[in-house]
């Protein structure tokens, strides 16, 4: 299945609407951009974005407030079994293109040698002298 777009439908009322016709002209932008961006944003954050004019967004900001975009800590265990797993599959790929020569390796193997090695079970039938079929149960022939 392909990565398909879908719709999204907004209400604003219509003084927000002109505020962000004038958002999206000021950038240059179309307005479903604008809606895209935010999207976007909101996807990449959790659904943790905060909207803010952009005078506030260049005040002082304070060390009691919370900084954003959020900040995660991830523990070191995570961490190294993310590590480990990186090594493993690394391990695991140069596994599986030894296997792939190997196989070439056969094939190529298989490839060179002569034909007048290979015997054909067909060809061997008709070569010996045709029995006489056994019957089991038929003594006349002891």
């Amino acid at each position: 299945m392909g990565n398909k777009n879908k719709t999204i439908s907004f209400r604003v009322s219509e003084e927000k609407f002109e505020t962000l016709r004038e958002i999206a002209e000021e950038r240059d932008i179309s307005l479903s951009a604008v809606f895209r961006d935010y999207v976007d944003l909101l996807v990449a954050h959790d659904g943790k974005v905060e909207v803010v004019p952009e005078h506030e967004l260049n005040q002082g900001s304070g060390s009691d407030e919370k900084s954003f975009p959020p900040k995660v800590e991830v523990p070191k265990s995570f961490i190294r079994e993310h590590e480990r797993l990186e090594l493993e599959a690394d391990h695991l790929r140069e596994q599986l293109e030894e296997y792939k020569r190997y196989a070439t390796e056969l094939h190529e193997r298989v490839d060179q040698k002569d034909e007048d090695e290979v015997i054909q079970l067909e060809d061997l039938d008709g070569e010996e002298e045709e029995e006489k079929p056994y019957r089991i149960g038929d003594f006349d022939d002891i």
